[in-house]
């Protein structure tokens, strides 16, 4: 089976940090050229560097996914630089609000739902576009086993919800462009984004006891499958969710 990513472009969003920069560098290693987005430029290059020294090329993009104008200028560029875009990784994502659905506003749906579901789609529709002239390519979405089973955060895991279904209907529509869409469900990791949560022992503690590995994952444990969804190893999968969780959602 070939894992090899060599000649192959990766755009990566929610780059900077935490899972995404974890998958960055291991899509490097793999041999993918890469351009990384997310909303601060300086965070950006310092990834940048560190993949530039693999030997691969790595193009940082400040932008918003949640705002659409942003989109079509991130796309844009990444095919100025590299002329195609042959994997997508949608990582980013937001949650500003820990309230529960009796006390969430409007502004916090808001701003989850634009950055987790609407950027998410139409950031795909803009490269499902070129990887349709090009013949053909793999977007994976990262999900969350809050988006399997209700979480802490109730918006945040129905937007996560959401994605599972959005990577469903892309499988669907555009395996005739030879377009695989698949999804990750990390469970708890070890991020910055993460922190209230992993950080909080009274929210640990319940948590690692319905964990049956009764740990908290790493980014880089994330990687792997990443790293399968995107290479000719998983030729003949689409349209499904890999949970990697430590053995939460059994």
């Amino acid at each position: 089976m070939d894992f090899s990513l060599k000649n192959k472009v990766a755009l990566i969003t929610g780059a900077s940090r935490g899972i995404g920069e974890a998958v960055a560098r291991g899509l490097a290693q793999a041999g993918a050229d890469l351009a990384i987005a997310s909303r601060k430029l300086p965070d950006l290059e310092k990834v940048a560097a560190g993949v530039t020294k693999t030997g691969r090329k790595c193009l940082p993009v400040a932008a918003h996914v949640g705002r659409t104008e942003e989109i079509q200028n991130l796309v844009k560029k990444v095919v100025g630089e590299f002329g195609r875009i042959d994997i997508l990784v949608n990582n980013a994502a937001t949650n500003p609000t820990m309230a529960q659905a009796l006390d969430v506003d409007e502004r916090a749906w808001d701003s989850i739902m634009n950055l987790n579901l609407k950027g998410l789609f139409f950031l795909s529709q803009a490269v499902a576009r070129v990887m349709k002239e090009k013949g053909g390519g793999k977007i994976i979405n990262v999900s969350s086993i809050a988006g399997i089973s209700p979480d802490l955060l109730p918006i945040y895991s129905i937007s996560k919800a959401a994605v599972i279904m959005a990577t469903k209907v892309m499988a669907m529509q555009w395996a005739q462009y030879n377009i695989r869409a698949n999804c990750i469900a990390p469970g708890l990791t070890k991020t910055k984004f993460s922190e209230a949560l992993w950080n909080n022992p009274d929210i640990l503690k319940p948590a690692m006891a319905l964990t049956p590995m009764g740990r908290v994952g790493e980014p880089e444990e994330m990687v792997g499958a990443v790293l399968y969804l995107a290479s000719d190893a998983s030729s003949y999968v689409t349209g499904q969710v890999i949970a990697i969780d430590g053995g939460k959602t059994i």
